[in-house]
């Protein structure tokens, strides 16, 4: 994945200098000490998002990644930190560490797990999650956190990555697989099923969920254009590529994670 994709959602300004009579010594001499303290200063950054991380004041260490990738893009381990970056934004979901975004629900009369969810517009896993939940049993009387951001999906067929989004701010950034030929059609489209183990309609042909030659993987999230969709996949090595029939193709335990987030009615938009 290249520098570009890394910071997607982020604005990066450069600003050079040139120093048209410095002689070539003294500006070779410069450079390098700027480097020097351009590293320093992204060193004491990451060390304080660290710190921040252990202290569990999340939503400080994520402005401090971002300052990072913002200002830094081109120190040593960049994708490392992107990706630090992309599991602290789950973090922060999981925990509800963003108080903007999390409200608390005490359970009434009546209600069950897909009740909560959909008054919020969340699922049933993520409402698990984010509570501890091991069973679908609740309790009159219980408080749950509930996350009430709005995920979208937004696909980029040039680079074969699929973003994770709540609102305009990138969640997590995945590898992907698109159409040969560029079969994966352009768009705005919706989630409007979802399956786990889902059975392959090939040319007439039922393949089930247990055979090895089911390509779809583990899920599916299909759109609302008939035969397309997102799902997992059997060949996680063609990850990356432009190989399948037109769907969206993910490894399955990036599926699996994508799956348990959106809901019936998410929107995702494909580009060239």
């Amino acid at each position: 994945m290249n520098r570009r994709i890394l910071i997607i959602g982020i604005s990066v300004v450069m600003v050079v200098f040139v120093w048209g009579i410095v002689p070539k010594i003294k500006k070779a001499g410069l450079k390098a000490q700027a480097s020097s303290s351009l590293a320093k200063t992204a060193k004491d950054l990451y060390a304080q998002a660290t710190a921040l991380k252990k202290d569990r004041q999340l939503m400080e260490a994520k402005v401090i990644y971002q300052k990072i990738l913002t200002e830094y893009p081109n120190i040593n381990n960049i994708e490392g930190i992107q990706k630090e970056l992309e599991q602290l934004n789950l973090d922060i979901i999981f925990l509800g560490a963003d108080k903007s975004r999390t409200v608390v629900y005490e359970v009434q009369g009546g209600d069950s797990l897909a009740k909560i969810a959909k008054k919020y517009n969340t699922t049933i896993d993520l409402i698990k999650w984010m509570n501890n939940l091991k069973s679908d049993t609740i309790s009159l009387g219980q408080k749950f956190k509930i996350w009430t951001g709005q995920f979208n999906i937004y696909v980029d067929k040039s680079q074969n990555i699929l973003i994770l989004r709540d609102g305009n701010e990138v969640v997590k950034i995945y590898r992907a697989s698109t159409g040969e030929n560029n079969s994966t059609p352009t768009g705005k489209f919706k989630i409007v099923n979802k399956l786990v183990d889902p059975v392959w309609f090939n040319k007439g042909v039922v393949v089930p969920p247990d055979s090895p030659a089911n390509v779809l993987g583990s899920r599916w999230l299909g759109f609302d254009l008939p035969g397309y969709g997102i799902h997992g996949t059997i060949d996680a090595a063609s990850i990356g590529q432009q190989v399948t029939a037109g769907c969206v193709r993910l490894r399955n335990e990036d599926i699996e994670e994508i799956y348990s987030l959106v809901t019936i009615g998410t929107e995702v938009v494909v580009v060239d």
